[in-house]
Parts: C-alpha cells; structure tokens; sequence
C-alpha cells in the first residue's frame, strides 16, 4: 500500500532480533550495538537523495559546499527541504535552515570575497546568512508581495551587489548594491520567464538573461537597459548560461529541446555545437567551465545524464559512469575552483554525485539529505545485515552492513524506451528466495516496462520476466518450500484486462493467471502458509480476504468477522499457520486462529486504525509489530491482545511496510 514513508531508522533488541519497517524511506530495527541505538530508539540511517536545485562551492574552502534541496513524498509531491552543507566534500549533509521561513525552490549564491556570506533566494524571498549559513534573515526589501523569487546571480567584483530574478506577476530582474539590504527594479521588468543569468566577471555591469521565449537578452550597463542578442539561436528558450571567466566574450546557452549554443562575439551571433550530445529532446539544463581551462566545459541534461567537451564545445561526449539514472534532469554542476577535475552533480530525486577524476566515474554523496520514500523491502534470510530497498521513484537500493551504507542496484530497471517511458523507476513490492537468496525479484510499476523482474545475482542486473500486459504489480509472495513458485498480486486494470494474482512456477519465466474466485479488485497483499504452501491468502481493496487451498487455482472469501474489507497486510504465524493477522485500511488489525474462517479485532491501545505493515517474530511469535499511517509502529507482546507505540526517535510516523528476521 503507497502510503508516505520517510527515513531509515535502526534499533537494537536485545535478542538482536533484527527487523526492518519502512518510514517515507526505510526504517530498520535491529543489527546496530546498543551503544549507537539504543534499545527501543529509532535513529535514520537513509537511503538518502532529493532533487538538487542549486550547488555552490566554497571557493576559498573546498571542502565546503552548500545545496538547495527538494524530497519527494512516496505520492510524488515535492517536500521542501531547504538548504544542506557539507564540510567534507559531500561526504555527509546536515541541514541549515533556521531563519529561512519558507525554503522551497532555493538558489544559491556565495560571496566570493568572504564566503561566510551566503544568499539563497526562493519562494519565500531572498535570504541572507553571514555565519556559513548557521542562521539566515530575510533581506527582501523593495520586493514585490509576494516575494517569490527564482534565480540569484552576485557580481564577483563587488559581492554586495546582486542581482534576483523575481518570478510572480511582472516579473523581472531585481538589483541590491548593498548586500540584499534593499532591492530595485532594473530595466527588465517584464517580458518571458527568465531562467538564467550569468555575469561577466571581467566586466560585471555586463550581464546576460536566458529566457522562456525570448532568447538572450544582454545588459552592458548593470542591468538598467537590456537588448536582445539572438542571431543564429534558432531555439528560444534557453535555460542555461555560462561565460569564459578568462575570455568573456565567448559565452554558452543551453535551451529546452535544441542543445547548446555558443557565442565568441559576446552575444552578436550563436552557433548550435551539439557534436556528441544525443538528437533527441536534448534539453541543457546547466551548463558549467573548468575555471582553469575553460575549453573544458559540462552539460548536464534533461534525461541524458552529463556531457563533456574538452575543445570548447566543439565535440561532446557523455561522462556518466556512477549516475545510477541518467534518466533523471541534472539540475545543478559545481566545479571545485582549486582542482577542478573535482566537481559535483545535483540530480532530480538522486541527490548529489561527486567525480574527482573530471567526471570519468561518479559516486553518490548523499548521507544526511533527504530520505528517499521507500515502499518494499527483502531481508536476505542467511545475511540479516543485507537490506533491499524498493523505492518509490528510485528502483531497489542495497546495503551490506547494517549501517547506513546503500548503492542503488537498478541495471535493467530503467525503461528501455528512454523517451517514452517514466523516469522513476517504482518498486512495490520484493521478495527473496529464501534457499538462494542472491536470487530476488521485484514487481515494477511505472514506465514502458511493467512486470516482475528477477535478480539472480544480489540486484546487481535485472531482466524482465515473462509476466507481461499488467499495469501494477502491488505485492508478491514466493513459495519457501518451492521457490520457484511465486505469486504477483496485481492492479485491477479493466482496459488490459488485467485482475488479481498471478502465479509462476518457474521462476518467473512463465505466469498464468490464478483468480477463479477472486473479485476484480486490487491485490496488495498476499501470503504463503510456510508449512503447506499450497495454501495462501490474498489481502484485497473492498473484498477482504480471500483463501486457496489448491496453490491458486480457486479462491473463496474468508471474513466472517472481518468488518473492514480493505485488506493491505497479511502476517501468518510460522509456528501455527492456522493463526494469521489482517491489516485494514480503518479498521486496524484482525486475528483469526483458525485459518481465516472468522476473524475478530484486536486493537485495545492501537491508536491508529490505519495499518499498513505487520511482522511477527518468529521466535516468539506472540510478539507482532504494525505499522500504521499516521500512527507509527506499535508493537504487542500477547498476540494483538493489546498494543502500546514503540516511536521513540521516529520523526515521521507514516509507516508503510515490514520484514522481520532473526540475526545471529
């Protein structure tokens, strides 16, 4: 069931019972000392990511640098996040944002004569910070109401002049000479969107404007009056800008749809230099030099990952070995001004990636920043401390130790159709084999490519199985006796004709369908009683629980009792599988001790009736655990006789699904 979930958080037991439940991204109970969780305390641990916005670099302390930051809720809604620093080269993030009241949709800029000066500027204004964005005060005098602003751009001779684009009614650029303290209108006051804006450092009342629909537009008198310079630019709408720091009259646009653009004649003609880069939808969001040899530039694109040219533009080539999804927009580059085959990537929804090699190989950098909504997971059963991780937006993540560490392990998930298809790659449900567990699979649903795709070496590549023409894979189930044996729930999806559960006994090459019984409704939880496999349950929307007892070929309903029929968890007691427990959607938790014939509620202390993740412990099974949508985990000791919160630590209480395993 896709409900928020918003972090990683480990625990300790003291049986070390290790158990994993997924906040907005990941929540892990279990595997860490005492002395780094506590027992019953919750600590986050990622996976992290967030789509970058802005990058900026300290560039009198490299090691330093800031970035704007957006999360995503696992609804796809963007959260604001705000702005995060990192004082060891992106090796992990903390957020500083006391003082911005609203920051959404944040640029940065950095004095570069005192880089404890900062600015950030977004809807809620412009900002400023003078203690490395310890604390920041709003500086938006003589800005208009509201005071929405977008791109920020300094003047790198005189720091206390800026310049703000404004993004409400009207429109416009937007100067302060004195350090943000007050604002007036410069001479572009109305017109297209504007995107971009870069200064000529050697000359900085020189400035320039990429707009939505009206080109480049130049100022060579500080912004009061502006022209513009548009000759060869066959595309308009240019969204990206960059200017030689030694030679400024050579300058690069990059724009929505026809590549980039280049200009030896400050601005008086443009040439398209699109040698190397892809002929599709080729969108330069960004555009960034090597300080030192300008010749050398990076473009980062629109579903195409990064470029780069080392002859000015004249020839291309893509540098995108680490980028997990080149698929996603590279919203942001910052090259480190000291070494610069160091530098950065800020990426929709992954987060920031480093190369220090001029982009030959790239690394993800994002401890700390926002969490990514995870939505499944898989424990491997030999292995405790190896987690998988489906996600919302960003495919499967591993990690190996127990502590914090992830890689996303996507190969083969990515649409195979780069165009066509959904950049996010949604993973609803996984299972391990328990007898192999290097051997996984995962139920994809978004993009060209919906199915069930196997792993037969730990997420490291994936390939399509043979299920096909469906159009959400919401759960799965695999036989422990049999693993070769699985089950798909599936999306009811009327148009493909699409409905129910699907069963494999090959391991996934071939599926038929196992739904004689069933209603046309979805299917979000399933179960496999472990010691008769041929018997297992289906959770489903508005038709309750449903159960075979000849391995899915017929189904019957089983609610007597059951008074809430939206069914998204199921959880069978490993030692009495005649004992199992139903997760509502309203009507909290249900018992039944006698294979589902009747059910009966459980919820003295259950604050949330909302569950949509449960786990047993299956040593002591009298212990469950549930996870609720706005309640958090509870935990009970009598089998659901009673329930009591176990929240400590937790800062987001959306809880949205469960594995449990014992650890050594």
């Amino acid at each position: 069931m896709s409900v928020p979930a918003n972090s990683i958080a480990a625990r300790t037991i003291a049986r070390r019972l290790c158990t994993a439940l997924v906040l907005s991204a990941l929540v892990w109970l279990g595997g860490l000392s005492r002395a780094e969780a506590g027992i019953d305390v919750w600590t986050t641990n990622g996976p992290y990511g967030g789509t970058i916005r802005s990058l900026a670099i300290d560039p009198q302390s490299s090691t330093t640098l800031y970035a704007s930051v957006e999360g995503v809720d696992v609804n796809g809604a963007p959260t604001v996040e705000g702005v995060f620093k990192s004082t060891d080269e992106g090796g992990s993030w903390t957020a500083i944002n006391t003082g911005l009241t609203n920051p959404g949709g944040i640029s940065l800029a950095i004095d570069p004569q005192t880089p404890t000066t900062l600015y950030a500027a977004g809807w809620g204004g412009v900002f400023k910070s003078i203690d490395a964005g310890n604390n920041w005060t709003a500086v938006n005098t003589g800005l208009p109401t509201p005071t929405s602003v977008g791109v920020l751009a300094i003047d790198p001779q005189t720091p206390t002049s800026l310049y703000v684009v404004y993004r409400a009614s009207g429109g416009g650029v937007f100067k302060s000479t004195d350090g943000g303290g007050s604002w007036s209108r410069t001479g572009l006051t109305t017109g297209n969107a504007i995107s971009a804006l870069a200064i000529d450092s050697r000359t900085p009342t020189t400035l320039y404007a990429g707009t939505w629909g009206d080109g480049v537009l130049k100022s060579t008198d500080g912004s009061a009056t502006w022209s513009a310079v548009n000759t060869g630019l066959t595309n308009l709408t240019v969204i990206s800008l960059a200017i030689d720091s030694q030679t400024p009259t050579t300058l690069y646009a990059g724009t929505a749809g026809s590549g980039a653009f280049k200009s030896t004649d400050a601005g008086g003609s443009w040439t398209a230099v699109n040698s190397g880069l892809p002929t599709t939808i080729l969108s330069v969001e960004v555009l960034a030099l090597d300080p030192q040899t300008p010749t050398i530039l990076y473009a980062g694109t629109f579903r195409d990952g990064v470029f780069k040219s080392t002859d000015g533009a004249a020839t291309w080539s893509a540098v995108n070995t680490g980028l997990t999804n080149t698929r996603r927009s590279v919203k942001a580059l910052a090259i480190d001004p000291q070494t610069p085959t160091t530098m950065y990537v800020g990426v929709d929804r992954d987060g920031v990636f480093k190369s220090t090699d001029g982009g030959s190989a790239w690394s993800a950098r994002n401890t700390g920043l926002p969490n990514v909504p995870v939505v499944s997971l898989a424990i491997d059963p030999r292995s405790p401390f190896t987690l998988y991780a489906g996600s919302r937006f960003h495919g499967v993540f591993k990690s190996t130790d127990g502590n914090g560490n992830w890689s996303e392990v996507d190969a083969g998930l990515i649409d195979t159709d780069l165009y066509a298809g959904d950049s996010d790659i949604r993973i609803n449900a996984m299972a391990i084999d328990p007898q192999t567990p290097a051997t996984l699979y995962a139920g994809k649903y978004a993009g060209t490519d919906r199915s069930v795709f196997k792993s037969t070496d730990g997420g490291g590549s994936w390939s399509r199985t043979g299920l096909t023409s469906i159009y959400y894979v919401l759960s799965l189930a695999i036989d422990r006796q049999t693993p070769t044996t699985l089950y798909a729930g599936t999306f009811f999806d009327r148009d493909r004709g699409v409905r129910g559960v699907y069963k494999s006994i090959d391991g996934g090459t071939s599926w038929s369908a196992a739904n004689v019984g069933l209603p046309n409704a979805r299917v979000y939880a399933l179960a496999v009683e472990p010691l008769m496999p041929s018997t297992l349950y289906a959770g489903t929307a508005g038709g309750g629980v449903f159960v075979s007892i000849d391995g899915g070929i017929t189904w019957s309903a089983v609610n007597t009792g059951l008074t809430n029929l939206f069914v998204v968890a199921l959880a069978i007691n490993p030692q009495t599988p005649s004992t199992l427990y139903a997760g509502t959607q309203g009507g909290g938790v249900f018992s039944s001790i006698d294979g589902g014939t009747t059910w009966s509620a459980i919820n003295t202390g259950l604050t949330d009736l909302f569950v949509n993740a449960l786990a047993i412990d299956p040593q002591t099974p009298s212990i469950l655990y549930a996870g609720t949508a706005g309640g958090g985990v509870f935990k009970s000791t009598d089998a659901g006789g009673t329930w009591s919160a176990l929240n400590i630590g937790l800062t987001d209480l959306s809880v949205n699904a469960g594995a449990l395993s014992t650890s050594a």
